[in-house]
C-alpha cells in the first residue's frame, strides 16, 4: 500500500451526531473536508462484485457505513471494466432524486482504455431502502465515507493506480467538489469533470438571502420539514414513458413527483453552496460543463429539451472560478441539465468537448 493510500485508508474518528445538524451555523460547521469530519466505512474486503440491473457488462457491490438514524446504511459501487486491460480509471456521481443509469457514457470510458465506477450514494438508487427518508443528509461530509471507500476499492483493490478522473453531476458535483478540496494534498484525483454542478439556489434574490435564513433556522429544529416546490418538467422530457429517450426506474429517479425536499438537507447544501462560493483549493485541473442557457418554468415548454430546465447556468458559470487555480469552463449550446442526455447530436459535442479536454490537461486518455 503505497503513502497515498494509506491516509486515505486510515481510520477516521466516529462523531457522535444526531440526526439534526449541529446547532451552531457560523463556519465552523461548515462542511469542511478534513480528514477528520466523517467515520470510516466498515470492511469491504470480503464483498463480492454481482451482476449489475443494467445488464452484461455491469457489476455492482455494496459498500456497508456506519449506522446512521434509520438504521442500516450501504452505498452502491457500479463497474463496467475497460474494453483492454487498463490501470486508469473514473468515478461518476449522480445528483439529486437520481442515481447512475447512463451507460453510453460507460461506453464512451470503457472503449477509451479507461475502467468506469459509479457511485450511488446512500439512500440513493440501489442504496436505497423502503424505510429511508429518500436522498437525505444532514451534513454533506457525510458521503466521504463512501467516497473514500470507493476509492480505495479502485485503487487497491481493482489496481487502478495510474490515474483518477472524478466526474459528478448536479448535487454531485457539489459534493464532489468539497471532497476534491478534501484531497487536495494527497495527489489522488487527477483531474475532475463537473457536469452541470448545483452551486447556488436558483430563482428569486430573496430564495438566496431571507431564503436561506428561514431554512438554516428550520433546518435546524426541524430538519425533517417537507419544503414545498413546483415540480417541473424535466424528469418527465427525459423518459421514454413521456416522449424521452431515456429508460431508467421511477422508483429510484422519480418521473413526476420527485423526493421530497426537506429542512435540514437543504440546510446542508446552503452551507456547502457557502463553502464553495468562499473558494476551494482544487490542485488538479478542473472542466465546468453546463448550456448556454436556463429555461426554469413550471409549464411544459420545448425549451426543456434544448436548455437547463433545473439550475441557472449563469450561476454555475459565475462560481465556477471558485474552485480551484486550474478551472476551464464549456457551454453547450442545446444542452439540458444532465448534458450526457441531451439530444444526440448535442452530447456527441459534449463527448468531443471532454475527451480533447482529458487528452490536453489530464493523464487519463494517455495510451502510454
Amino acid at each position: 500500500m503505497s503513502e497515498l493510500d494509506e491516509r486515505i485508508s486510515r481510520p477516521t474518528r466516529r462523531r457522535h451526531r444526531v440526526s439534526r445538524p449541529s446547532p451552531q451555523s457560523d463556519a465552523s460547521t461548515s462542511p469542511r473536508p478534513t480528514e477528520e469530519s466523517a467515520p470510516t466505512a466498515a470492511s469491504s474486503a470480503d464483498a463480492v462484485w454481482s451482476p449489475d440491473v443494467l445488464g452484461p457488462g455491469f457489476e455492482s457491490r455494496e459498500i456497508p457505513l456506519p449506522r446512521d438514524f434509520d438504521g442500516e446504511l450501504i452505498a452502491t459501487l457500479v463497474r463496467r471494466r475497460a474494453d483492454v486491460p487498463s490501470r486508469r480509471a473514473v468515478l461518476y456521481l449522480h445528483g439529486f432524486c437520481d442515481y447512475f443509469f447512463q451507460t453510453e457514457l460507460a461506453d464512451f470510458f470503457g472503449a477509451a482504455g479507461v475502467n468506469f465506477y459509479a457511485l450511488d450514494l446512500r439512500r440513493y438508487g440501489r442504496s436505497l431502502r423502503p424505510h429511508q427518508m429518500p436522498n437525505y443528509v444532514a451534513d454533506l461530509r457525510d458521503y466521504f465515507v463512501e467516497l473514500d471507500a470507493a476509492t480505495r476499492i479502485i485503487r487497491q483493490e481493482d489496481g487502478n493506480d495510474q490515474s483518477l478522473l472524478l466526474m459528478a453531476h448536479s448535487t454531485g458535483g457539489l459534493i464532489g467538489s468539497l471532497w476534491a478540496h478534501r484531497l487536495r494534498d494527497l495527489n489522488i484525483l487527477d483531474g475532475v469533470v463537473l457536469n452541470s454542478p448545483w452551486f447556488d439556489l436558483a430563482g428569486a434574490w430573496w430564495l438566496r438571502t431571507i431564503g436561506t435564513y428561514v431554512i438554516d433556522v428550520l433546518g435546524r429544529y426541524r430538519p425533517y420539514t417537507v419544503i414545498p416546490r413546483s415540480l417541473g418538467w424535466y424528469g418527465r422530457s427525459l423518459h421514454r414513458a413521456y416522449g424521452g429517450e431515456w429508460d431508467f426506474d421511477p422508483s429510484w429517479k422519480p418521473v413526476v413527483d420527485g423526493f421530497p425536499i426537506r429542512a435540514g438537507w437543504l440546510r446542508a447544501i446552503r452551507i456547502a453552496h457557502h463553502v464553495l462560493q468562499r473558494g476551494l483549493d482544487i490542485r488538479c485541473p478542473v472542466l465546468v460543463m453546463c448550456s448556454t442557457r436556463s429555461v426554469l418554468t413550471s409549464e411544459w415548454s420545448e425549451d426543456i429539451r434544448r436548455a437547463d430546465a433545473v439550475l441557472d447556468v449563469e450561476q454555475i458559470a459565475r462560481w465556477s472560478p471558485q474552485l480551484g487555480r486550474h478551472v476551464t469552463v464549456v457551454r453547450i449550446p442545446d444542452g439540458i441539465h444532465d448534458l450526457v442526455l441531451s439530444p444526440r447530436p448535442v452530447r456527441e459535442r459534449v463527448y468531443d468537448e471532454l475527451r480533447q479536454w482529458l487528452t490536453a490537461y489530464t493523464p487519463v486518455f494517455s495510451t502510454t
